[in-house]
């Protein structure tokens, strides 16, 4: 992250140089509190010929007069505040990071009807959309205005302590999510699957509860479907448990399960060239559980949660498995592999069931960049979501709506179950072009017991999907901030 944001709120606040900003809705006059910066009232006549509206996320800024105490001023439309929602208010303290350009103090400037909240979830929406990923980068334009610095801002508020008290949940937000975007930006030479299982180890600072096994304890445990994948790579898998133990004592815990493939090649079916440099963002799902545990554990979430990775890489090799190879899963199914390429499912199936054998979680939720037909279906505008029950589905819709990180449900039927049986094997790992996401689901559900499950794939959504007013990152962090809304409003005690 080049930019460092110092958020801090006041009650009151005399502007000092750089940029102040405040809020204009419809058919509001221009604010009180910039007009008293503004005292040659220049801002009135800038708006007349900006046009500026109020309407949401427009804009209007001009260079302060010469006696001002900021060096710019600027107005932030809200549209009808009434319609805004959490998301919107971030969007908004996104549309201001984009006013900031070399500025290295900021004033937002608030008419004091917005609650502590509102204010909380600006500075939310400012660090989402200050985040960018340029740890390698040496070199830059000299007009980039994403630089290396710190940024002093200031957001003043009538009830300053209510504002921080509030921000606090927001950071481990912001925290979690760029945890997140961070592990699915890094290169894949940088971040193997030992490096990964190592990131989940440092959550141990925040008292999460963590283990790691090793290829031989997995061996042990009879994963084969997981360990045939990591066969091609010289780099050895590793599978990450994290406990959180925030709720009450022999509560069932929910759980998380992430696919964790760090470079996908394909396999001995490989991948065309074009393209394969993104599939360093394999393992989005597994980085959006790890970016969720810190939350979790960084606002004392009250619940009981259990975060599990499966970790691989997967590799052309001589000891690589192949099309027509069988293995024996943990849950003693065996699987044809008819492709290589089709590996985050044989990841996934041997994690969902030893979280079962282990934790007989009360929900249990996968996340996964599993397939590029939900691409086809969805785009980048939805994940797929697929699930044994309706209830959970209904949560996770509605966490979706409201953090704006939206899931669609897809069909799942005995119809399309068929498309997976195998002439030689219990399963086989891919039904085909046809339905490719949903046959995908069907293979997971055969490792799901009595469960409450949800598949979540977010191929289209993890990595590469369109900015928005809070992300430019090519790695999103998808899938952090849905979950914590998902615990906060369905599992917290």
């Amino acid at each position: 992250m080049s930019v460092t944001i110092d958020i801090s709120f006041a009650k009151t606040e005399k502007v000092k140089g750089g940029l102040a900003v405040a809020l204009g809705a419809p058919g509001t006059p221009v604010p009180a509190v910039i007009r008293a910066i503004d005292r040659a009232a220049v801002l009135d006549r800038a708006v007349e010929v900006a046009g500026f509206t109020g309407k949401a996320w427009s804009t209007v800024e001009l260079l302060a007069p010469k006696d001002s105490p900021a060096d710019r001023i600027a107005l932030v439309g809200t549209g009808d505040v009434s319609a805004l929602t959490a998301h919107g208010w971030m969007r908004i303290g996104g549309k201001i990071f984009t006013l900031l350009r070399k500025a290295d103090q900021l004033t937002v400037l608030l008419g004091g009807d917005e609650s502590a909240d509102t204010a909380a979830d600006i500075a939310l929406g400012l660090i989402m959309r200050g985040y960018s990923f340029d740890t390698y980068k040496t070199r830059r334009k000299d007009d980039d205005e994403i630089s290396d610095r710190k940024v002093k801002v200031t957001i003043v508020h009538t009830d300053a302590a209510g504002c921080r008290k509030a921000f606090a949940d927001r950071q481990a937000v912001a925290d979690g999510v760029r945890l997140a975007r961070d592990l699915v930006n890094e290169p894949a030479n940088v971040l193997g699957p030992v490096e990964f299982a190592a990131k989940a180890k440092e959550l141990e600072a925040l008292g999460m509860k963590v283990e790691i096994l090793t290829e031989k304890e997995m061996g042990k445990l009879k994963m084969e479907a997981l360990l045939g994948v990591s066969l091609g790579s010289a780099r050895p898998p590793r599978m990450a448990i994290m406990q959180w133990n925030g709720g009450k004592a022999k509560t069932k815990p929910v759980a998380f399960v992430g696919k964790g493939v760090v470079f996908d090649t394909g396999g001995i079916s490989i991948k065309p060239a074009g393209g394969m440099e993104d599939m360093k963002g394999d393992m989005g799902g597994a980085a959006a559980v790890i970016g969720l545990m810190h939350v979790l554990a960084a606002r004392k979430a009250k619940v009981n949660a259990v975060g599990i990775i499966g970790l691989v890489e997967n590799m052309p090799d001589g000891a690589a498995q192949r099309p027509g190879d069988i293995v024996r899963s943990m849950s003693g199914q065996t699987i044809e592999v008819i492709n290589t390429d089709a590996e985050g499912r044989l990841v996934l199936c041997d994690a969902l069931w030893y979280c079962q054998e282990r934790f007989a979680p009360t929900a249990m939720i996968n996340l996964a960049t599993l397939t590029g037909a939900i691409l086809v279906a969805l785009g980048n505008q939805h994940a797929g979501l697929f699930s044994n029950d309706d209830a959970l589905s209904a949560q996770l819709t509605k966490a979706g709506e409201v953090t704006e990180e939206r899931v669609w449900r897809m069909p799942m039927s005995a119809e399309y179950d068929k498309m997976i049986d195998s002439r030689f094997a219990d399963v086989k790992n891919t039904g085909g072009r046809h339905a490719g996401a949903i046959t995908a689901a069907q293979f997971l559900k055969r490792f799901v017991k009595d469960t409450p499950w949800a598949h979540l794939d977010i191929a289209g959504t993890a990595m590469g999907s369109p900015s928005t007013d809070v992300n430019v990152s090519w790695g999103s962090g998808f899938g952090v901030r849905l979950l914590d809304e998902l615990v906060r409003a369905n599992y917290e005690a």
